[in-house]
Protein backbone atom coordinates (compact mmCIF):
# COMPACT_ATOMS: atom_id res chain seq x y z
CA UNK A 1 0.00 0.00 0.00
CA UNK A 2 1.57 3.53 -1.20
CA UNK A 3 1.98 6.18 2.02
CA UNK A 4 1.53 9.72 1.17
CA UNK A 5 3.13 11.35 -1.55
CA UNK A 6 4.98 8.37 -2.66
CA UNK A 7 3.98 7.98 -5.70
CA UNK A 8 0.97 9.48 -8.26
CA UNK A 9 -0.99 8.61 -11.20
CA UNK A 10 -1.87 11.24 -13.72
CA UNK A 11 -4.95 11.20 -16.09
CA UNK A 12 -5.26 13.21 -19.22
CA UNK A 13 -8.09 13.29 -21.73
CA UNK A 14 -8.33 14.78 -25.03
CA UNK A 15 -10.57 14.97 -28.14
CA UNK A 16 -10.31 13.61 -31.44
CA UNK A 17 -10.83 16.18 -34.25
CA UNK A 18 -10.74 15.96 -37.94
CA UNK A 19 -7.62 17.83 -39.73
CA UNK A 20 -9.86 19.79 -42.63
CA UNK A 21 -11.91 22.07 -40.00
CA UNK A 22 -11.12 20.72 -36.49
CA UNK A 23 -14.82 19.15 -36.03
CA UNK A 24 -15.04 16.25 -33.50
CA UNK A 25 -14.59 12.97 -34.66
CA UNK A 26 -15.83 10.43 -32.81
CA UNK A 27 -13.80 7.36 -33.76
CA UNK A 28 -12.24 6.19 -30.23
CA UNK A 29 -13.52 3.20 -30.85
CA UNK A 30 -11.64 2.85 -34.31
CA UNK A 31 -8.26 4.03 -32.56
CA UNK A 32 -8.58 2.08 -29.67
CA UNK A 33 -9.12 -1.51 -32.45
CA UNK A 34 -6.09 0.34 -34.53
CA UNK A 35 -3.80 -0.39 -31.58
CA UNK A 36 -5.67 -3.41 -29.71
CA UNK A 37 -7.43 -5.42 -32.69
CA UNK A 38 -10.86 -4.67 -31.05
CA UNK A 39 -12.80 -1.10 -29.56
CA UNK A 40 -11.57 -2.16 -26.01
CA UNK A 41 -12.39 -0.42 -22.35
CA UNK A 42 -8.49 0.32 -22.43
CA UNK A 43 -5.18 -0.75 -23.99
CA UNK A 44 -1.75 0.55 -23.68
CA UNK A 45 0.30 2.46 -26.15
CA UNK A 46 3.57 4.02 -25.61
CA UNK A 47 3.92 2.70 -22.20
CA UNK A 48 0.52 4.74 -21.14
CA UNK A 49 -2.78 3.51 -20.70
CA UNK A 50 -5.22 4.54 -23.14
CA UNK A 51 -9.32 4.39 -22.93
CA UNK A 52 -12.27 5.41 -23.97
CA UNK A 53 -14.73 8.13 -22.28
CA UNK A 54 -18.27 8.58 -22.64
CA UNK A 55 -17.70 10.89 -25.51
CA UNK A 56 -17.23 8.94 -28.58
CA UNK A 57 -14.79 11.71 -29.51
CA UNK A 58 -12.89 11.48 -26.14
CA UNK A 59 -10.21 8.92 -25.31
CA UNK A 60 -7.75 9.28 -21.96
CA UNK A 61 -4.23 8.65 -21.32
CA UNK A 62 -2.97 7.64 -17.76
CA UNK A 63 0.11 6.59 -16.20
CA UNK A 64 0.66 2.60 -16.34
CA UNK A 65 0.79 2.56 -12.88
CA UNK A 66 1.99 5.10 -10.02
CA UNK A 67 4.97 6.93 -10.61
CA UNK A 68 7.07 9.34 -8.80
CA UNK A 69 9.37 10.25 -12.19
CA UNK A 70 7.12 13.30 -13.69
CA UNK A 71 10.33 13.75 -16.07
CA UNK A 72 9.75 10.06 -17.37
CA UNK A 73 6.12 10.20 -17.27
CA UNK A 74 5.93 12.89 -19.21
CA UNK A 75 7.79 11.01 -21.96
CA UNK A 76 5.63 8.66 -21.79
CA UNK A 77 2.98 11.14 -22.81
CA UNK A 78 4.27 12.69 -25.71
CA UNK A 79 5.33 8.92 -27.17
CA UNK A 80 1.79 8.22 -27.03
CA UNK A 81 0.35 10.98 -28.36
CA UNK A 82 2.99 10.90 -31.21
CA UNK A 83 1.89 7.67 -31.81
CA UNK A 84 -1.37 8.12 -31.42
CA UNK A 85 -1.51 10.79 -34.04
CA UNK A 86 0.72 9.29 -36.24
CA UNK A 87 -2.18 6.86 -36.64
CA UNK A 88 -4.78 9.13 -36.60
CA UNK A 89 -3.38 10.92 -39.55
CA UNK A 90 -4.42 8.11 -42.06
CA UNK A 91 -7.73 8.73 -40.92
CA UNK A 92 -7.49 12.53 -41.91
CA UNK A 93 -7.50 13.47 -38.07
CA UNK A 94 -5.61 14.14 -34.86
CA UNK A 95 -5.71 14.92 -30.91
CA UNK A 96 -6.89 18.34 -29.69
CA UNK A 97 -5.67 19.07 -26.34
CA UNK A 98 -8.25 22.01 -23.55
CA UNK A 99 -11.29 21.30 -21.71
CA UNK A 100 -13.42 22.25 -24.13
CA UNK A 101 -14.10 22.67 -27.76
CA UNK A 102 -14.95 26.03 -28.60
CA UNK A 103 -17.04 25.72 -31.30
CA UNK A 104 -18.88 22.35 -31.10
CA UNK A 105 -22.55 21.73 -30.57
CA UNK A 106 -22.92 18.45 -28.28
CA UNK A 107 -26.37 18.09 -29.40
CA UNK A 108 -25.61 17.21 -33.04
CA UNK A 109 -21.79 16.46 -33.27
CA UNK A 110 -21.09 13.82 -31.23
CA UNK A 111 -22.39 10.49 -29.46
CA UNK A 112 -21.67 8.08 -26.81
CA UNK A 113 -19.58 4.92 -26.14
CA UNK A 114 -21.29 2.13 -28.18
CA UNK A 115 -19.07 -0.59 -27.18
CA UNK A 116 -18.36 -2.33 -23.95
CA UNK A 117 -19.00 -0.74 -20.97
CA UNK A 118 -22.05 0.98 -22.98
CA UNK A 119 -24.70 0.15 -20.51
CA UNK A 120 -23.65 2.47 -17.70
CA UNK A 121 -23.44 5.45 -20.32
CA UNK A 122 -26.92 4.43 -21.91
CA UNK A 123 -28.33 4.73 -18.19
CA UNK A 124 -26.55 8.00 -18.00
CA UNK A 125 -28.12 9.00 -21.16
CA UNK A 126 -31.40 8.22 -20.14
CA UNK A 127 -31.22 9.94 -16.81
CA UNK A 128 -29.56 13.22 -17.70
CA UNK A 129 -29.73 13.30 -21.66
CA UNK A 130 -26.12 13.33 -22.23
CA UNK A 131 -26.54 15.49 -25.59
CA UNK A 132 -24.62 18.26 -23.58
CA UNK A 133 -21.82 20.14 -22.97
CA UNK A 134 -21.48 18.73 -19.31
CA UNK A 135 -20.91 15.33 -20.49
CA UNK A 136 -19.87 15.34 -24.72
CA UNK A 137 -17.69 18.42 -24.08
CA UNK A 138 -15.46 18.73 -20.68
CA UNK A 139 -11.61 17.24 -20.78
CA UNK A 140 -9.92 17.04 -17.25
CA UNK A 141 -6.98 16.49 -15.89
CA UNK A 142 -6.90 13.77 -13.21
CA UNK A 143 -4.52 13.24 -10.39
CA UNK A 144 -4.43 10.63 -7.82
CA UNK A 145 -2.73 11.26 -4.65
CA UNK A 146 -2.28 8.18 -2.36
CA UNK A 147 -3.10 7.31 1.39
CA UNK A 148 -2.74 4.59 3.79
CA UNK A 149 -5.68 3.89 6.44
CA UNK A 150 -7.53 6.92 7.91
CA UNK A 151 -5.13 8.70 9.62
CA UNK A 152 -3.37 9.58 6.17
CA UNK A 153 -6.72 10.04 4.48
CA UNK A 154 -7.96 12.58 7.36
CA UNK A 155 -4.71 14.63 6.56
CA UNK A 156 -4.86 14.25 2.72
CA UNK A 157 -8.81 15.11 2.26
CA UNK A 158 -8.36 18.17 4.86
CA UNK A 159 -5.38 19.88 2.36
CA UNK A 160 -7.41 18.81 -0.93
CA UNK A 161 -10.30 20.50 0.87
CA UNK A 162 -8.44 23.53 1.38
CA UNK A 163 -6.21 23.97 -1.41
CA UNK A 164 -8.93 22.57 -4.22
CA UNK A 165 -11.64 25.68 -4.52
CA UNK A 166 -8.29 27.49 -5.93
CA UNK A 167 -6.41 25.08 -8.06
CA UNK A 168 -8.37 26.11 -11.34
CA UNK A 169 -6.86 30.09 -11.38
CA UNK A 170 -4.09 28.58 -12.52
CA UNK A 171 -5.27 25.31 -14.71
CA UNK A 172 -8.58 27.56 -16.53
CA UNK A 173 -8.76 27.01 -19.99
CA UNK A 174 -12.37 27.61 -21.40
CA UNK A 175 -12.95 31.03 -22.06
CA UNK A 176 -15.52 30.28 -25.09
CA UNK A 177 -18.85 27.81 -25.58
CA UNK A 178 -19.71 27.37 -29.20
CA UNK A 179 -17.61 30.29 -30.69
CA UNK A 180 -19.23 32.78 -27.96
CA UNK A 181 -16.71 34.58 -25.57
CA UNK A 182 -18.31 33.25 -22.35
CA UNK A 183 -17.35 36.40 -19.87
CA UNK A 184 -15.70 33.27 -17.53
CA UNK A 185 -12.25 31.63 -17.02
CA UNK A 186 -13.46 28.18 -16.35
CA UNK A 187 -16.89 27.58 -18.18
CA UNK A 188 -16.51 23.62 -18.07
CA UNK A 189 -16.91 24.35 -14.17
CA UNK A 190 -19.60 26.13 -14.66
CA UNK A 191 -21.10 23.96 -16.54
CA UNK A 192 -19.96 21.13 -14.39
CA UNK A 193 -21.22 22.06 -11.39
CA UNK A 194 -24.94 21.88 -12.35
CA UNK A 195 -24.96 18.90 -14.84
CA UNK A 196 -26.02 16.40 -12.62
CA UNK A 197 -28.72 18.80 -10.25
CA UNK A 198 -31.72 16.49 -10.29
CA UNK A 199 -29.57 14.23 -7.95
CA UNK A 200 -28.17 17.20 -5.62
CA UNK A 201 -26.37 14.59 -3.56
CA UNK A 202 -23.78 13.59 -6.45
CA UNK A 203 -21.84 16.82 -7.25
CA UNK A 204 -22.90 18.40 -3.21
CA UNK A 205 -21.43 21.70 -3.51
CA UNK A 206 -18.36 20.35 -6.13
CA UNK A 207 -15.82 20.96 -3.17
CA UNK A 208 -16.19 18.28 -0.59
CA UNK A 209 -17.31 17.97 2.90
CA UNK A 210 -15.14 17.46 5.63
CA UNK A 211 -14.97 14.36 6.45
CA UNK A 212 -12.39 12.88 7.59
CA UNK A 213 -12.36 8.74 7.98
CA UNK A 214 -13.59 6.47 5.81
CA UNK A 215 -16.73 5.39 7.76
CA UNK A 216 -17.77 9.42 7.77
CA UNK A 217 -17.62 9.37 4.20
CA UNK A 218 -19.26 6.46 3.58
CA UNK A 219 -22.23 7.65 6.09
CA UNK A 220 -22.14 11.71 4.53
CA UNK A 221 -21.07 11.32 0.78
CA UNK A 222 -21.87 7.86 -0.59
CA UNK A 223 -24.71 6.85 1.03
CA UNK A 224 -26.57 9.50 0.22
CA UNK A 225 -25.92 9.64 -3.37
CA UNK A 226 -26.80 5.52 -3.46
CA UNK A 227 -29.84 6.36 -1.47
CA UNK A 228 -31.14 9.47 -4.45
CA UNK A 229 -30.73 7.24 -7.62
CA UNK A 230 -31.56 3.81 -5.99
CA UNK A 231 -34.88 4.44 -7.95
CA UNK A 232 -33.25 5.15 -11.66
CA UNK A 233 -31.01 2.49 -10.90
CA UNK A 234 -32.99 -0.35 -9.03
CA UNK A 235 -29.87 -2.78 -10.35
CA UNK A 236 -26.88 -0.85 -9.12
CA UNK A 237 -25.05 -0.39 -12.16
CA UNK A 238 -24.08 3.12 -11.14
CA UNK A 239 -23.74 2.29 -7.12
CA UNK A 240 -19.92 2.73 -6.90
CA UNK A 241 -17.68 5.19 -6.08
CA UNK A 242 -16.86 6.77 -9.39
CA UNK A 243 -20.58 8.28 -9.46
CA UNK A 244 -19.53 10.88 -6.47
CA UNK A 245 -19.11 13.97 -8.79
CA UNK A 246 -17.30 16.43 -6.57
CA UNK A 247 -14.01 17.85 -7.98
CA UNK A 248 -11.97 15.11 -5.68
CA UNK A 249 -13.03 11.91 -4.83
CA UNK A 250 -12.00 9.25 -2.35
CA UNK A 251 -11.17 5.69 -4.15
CA UNK A 252 -10.98 3.48 -1.36
CA UNK A 253 -10.69 0.97 -4.21
CA UNK A 254 -7.27 2.05 -4.98
CA UNK A 255 -6.16 4.40 -1.49
CA UNK A 256 -6.45 7.21 -3.17
CA UNK A 257 -7.93 10.87 -3.49
CA UNK A 258 -8.68 11.56 -7.21
CA UNK A 259 -8.14 15.34 -7.74
CA UNK A 260 -10.81 15.67 -11.02
CA UNK A 261 -11.17 19.59 -10.64
CA UNK A 262 -8.56 20.70 -13.45
CA UNK A 263 -8.78 21.59 -16.91
CA UNK A 264 -6.34 19.50 -19.05
CA UNK A 265 -3.59 21.82 -20.23
CA UNK A 266 -2.12 22.46 -23.82
CA UNK A 267 0.37 19.82 -23.53
CA UNK A 268 1.40 16.95 -20.70
CA UNK A 269 4.65 19.20 -19.60
CA UNK A 270 1.58 22.10 -18.62
CA UNK A 271 -0.44 19.38 -17.21
CA UNK A 272 2.79 17.44 -15.12
CA UNK A 273 3.96 20.80 -14.39
CA UNK A 274 1.02 21.76 -11.88
CA UNK A 275 0.53 18.55 -10.74
CA UNK A 276 3.79 18.60 -9.46
CA UNK A 277 3.15 21.96 -8.03
CA UNK A 278 0.10 21.20 -6.60
CA UNK A 279 1.82 17.91 -4.27
CA UNK A 280 4.39 20.49 -2.89
CA UNK A 281 1.07 22.25 -1.97
CA UNK A 282 -0.30 19.55 -0.51
CA UNK A 283 2.94 18.43 0.96
CA UNK A 284 2.98 21.59 2.89
CA UNK A 285 0.29 21.55 4.31
CA UNK A 286 0.73 18.18 5.95
CA UNK A 287 3.77 17.72 6.78
CA UNK A 288 4.21 19.52 10.24
CA UNK A 289 0.87 21.26 10.19
CA UNK A 290 -1.51 18.23 11.56
CA UNK A 291 -2.46 20.02 14.59
CA UNK A 292 -3.87 22.70 12.76
CA UNK A 293 -5.29 21.25 9.42
CA UNK A 294 -8.62 19.54 10.88
CA UNK A 295 -9.15 23.34 12.41
CA UNK A 296 -8.71 24.72 8.97
CA UNK A 297 -10.83 22.55 6.94
CA UNK A 298 -13.82 22.69 9.02
CA UNK A 299 -13.38 26.43 9.57
CA UNK A 300 -15.31 26.72 6.21
CA UNK A 301 -18.35 24.81 5.10
CA UNK A 302 -18.38 23.10 1.51
CA UNK A 303 -20.84 25.70 0.09
CA UNK A 304 -18.37 28.95 1.30
CA UNK A 305 -16.02 26.87 -0.84
CA UNK A 306 -18.05 26.77 -3.26
CA UNK A 307 -18.13 30.60 -2.78
CA UNK A 308 -14.45 30.65 -3.39
CA UNK A 309 -14.54 28.50 -6.58
CA UNK A 310 -17.37 30.40 -8.05
CA UNK A 311 -15.08 33.53 -7.36
CA UNK A 312 -12.31 31.63 -9.32
CA UNK A 313 -14.36 30.18 -12.45
CA UNK A 314 -15.67 33.63 -12.80
CA UNK A 315 -12.70 35.61 -12.31
CA UNK A 316 -9.21 33.30 -12.34
CA UNK A 317 -6.38 34.71 -11.02
CA UNK A 318 -7.95 37.95 -10.03
CA UNK A 319 -10.46 36.02 -7.90
CA UNK A 320 -10.44 37.63 -4.59
CA UNK A 321 -9.16 35.39 -1.61
CA UNK A 322 -12.87 34.78 0.50
CA UNK A 323 -11.92 32.20 2.72
CA UNK A 324 -10.32 33.61 6.23
CA UNK A 325 -8.38 30.18 6.92
CA UNK A 326 -6.50 30.40 3.49
CA UNK A 327 -4.40 33.83 4.97
CA UNK A 328 -3.86 31.74 8.22
CA UNK A 329 -2.76 28.32 6.45
CA UNK A 330 -0.45 30.25 4.33
CA UNK A 331 0.86 33.29 5.86
CA UNK A 332 -0.73 35.52 3.86
CA UNK A 333 0.21 38.80 3.96
CA UNK A 334 -2.91 41.31 3.96
CA UNK A 335 -1.56 42.51 0.89
CA UNK A 336 -2.22 39.35 -1.34
CA UNK A 337 -5.78 39.17 -1.54
CA UNK A 338 -6.04 37.64 -4.95
CA UNK A 339 -6.12 33.84 -5.88
CA UNK A 340 -3.28 34.84 -8.17
CA UNK A 341 -1.37 36.62 -6.10
CA UNK A 342 -1.78 33.46 -3.38
CA UNK A 343 -0.09 31.00 -5.91
CA UNK A 344 2.58 33.21 -6.32
CA UNK A 345 3.16 32.97 -2.28
CA UNK A 346 2.99 29.48 -2.62
CA UNK A 347 5.86 29.49 -5.66
CA UNK A 348 8.14 31.87 -3.94
CA UNK A 349 7.33 29.13 -0.73
CA UNK A 350 7.71 25.97 -2.20
CA UNK A 351 8.65 26.67 -5.89
CA UNK A 352 12.49 25.53 -4.59
CA UNK A 353 11.39 22.10 -4.44
CA UNK A 354 9.97 21.45 -7.99
CA UNK A 355 12.27 20.89 -10.86
CA UNK A 356 13.79 23.34 -12.57
CA UNK A 357 11.72 22.50 -16.08
CA UNK A 358 8.37 22.32 -13.87
CA UNK A 359 9.12 25.68 -11.95
CA UNK A 360 9.68 27.27 -15.33
CA UNK A 361 6.47 26.32 -16.40
CA UNK A 362 4.48 27.46 -13.29
CA UNK A 363 6.61 30.78 -13.62
CA UNK A 364 5.59 31.46 -17.05
CA UNK A 365 1.79 30.32 -16.10
CA UNK A 366 2.08 33.41 -13.49
CA UNK A 367 4.31 36.09 -15.42
CA UNK A 368 1.84 35.60 -18.87
CA UNK A 369 -1.33 33.95 -17.37
CA UNK A 370 -3.81 30.42 -17.49
CA UNK A 371 -4.59 28.94 -20.75
CA UNK A 372 -7.88 30.47 -20.78
CA UNK A 373 -6.38 33.81 -20.49
CA UNK A 374 -3.66 33.40 -23.28
CA UNK A 375 -6.56 32.13 -25.42
CA UNK A 376 -8.97 35.09 -25.23
CA UNK A 377 -5.92 37.66 -26.35
CA UNK A 378 -5.30 35.15 -29.34
CA UNK A 379 -8.72 35.28 -30.22
CA UNK A 380 -8.79 39.35 -29.50
CA UNK A 381 -5.73 39.86 -31.91
CA UNK A 382 -7.45 37.57 -34.47
CA UNK A 383 -10.75 39.41 -34.71
CA UNK A 384 -11.70 37.07 -37.85
CA UNK A 385 -14.69 34.14 -38.70
CA UNK A 386 -11.76 31.34 -38.66
CA UNK A 387 -10.59 32.30 -35.50
CA UNK A 388 -11.90 29.15 -34.03
CA UNK A 389 -9.97 27.36 -36.54
CA UNK A 390 -6.58 29.11 -36.09
CA UNK A 391 -6.77 28.82 -32.46
CA UNK A 392 -7.39 24.66 -32.28
CA UNK A 393 -4.72 24.06 -34.86
CA UNK A 394 -2.74 26.33 -32.62
CA UNK A 395 -3.38 23.93 -29.85
CA UNK A 396 -3.21 20.71 -31.56
CA UNK A 397 0.36 21.65 -32.60
CA UNK A 398 1.38 22.71 -28.52
CA UNK A 399 -0.23 18.84 -28.01
CA UNK A 400 2.10 17.41 -30.51
CA UNK A 401 5.09 19.45 -30.29
CA UNK A 402 4.26 19.51 -25.86
CA UNK A 403 4.72 22.99 -25.57
CA UNK A 404 3.32 25.97 -23.68
CA UNK A 405 0.92 27.86 -26.24
CA UNK A 406 1.89 31.22 -27.08
CA UNK A 407 -0.56 34.56 -28.26
CA UNK A 408 2.22 36.03 -30.22
CA UNK A 409 2.74 32.88 -32.03
CA UNK A 410 -0.99 32.66 -33.02
CA UNK A 411 -1.26 34.66 -35.71
CA UNK A 412 -2.99 32.83 -38.37
CA UNK A 413 -0.33 31.90 -40.98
Amino acid sequence: MLRLFEKFGIELEYMIVRNADCSVAPIADKLISDFCGAPLNECEVGGCGLSNELAAHVIELKSASPTSDFKRQEEKFVEAITRINRQLESRGARLLPGPMHPAMNPATESFTWPHEGREIYSLYDSIFNCRSHGWLNLQSSHINLPFAGDHEFALLHSAVILLLPLMPALTAGSPFRERVVTGLTDTRLEIYEHNQDLFPSITGEVIPEAVLSRAEYEEKILQPMFRETAEVDPEGIIRHEWLNSRGAIARFDRNAIEVRLLDVQECPAADLALAQFFIAALRHLVEGRESDLEQWVRHSSARERRRQLDEVIRSGTRAPIVLSEIPEAFGLAESVGTAGGFWRHVFEKNGGSLPAPAAAVIERILNTGNLSTRLLTAHQQLQGSDSFHILMDALARCLSENRLFDPSACNGD
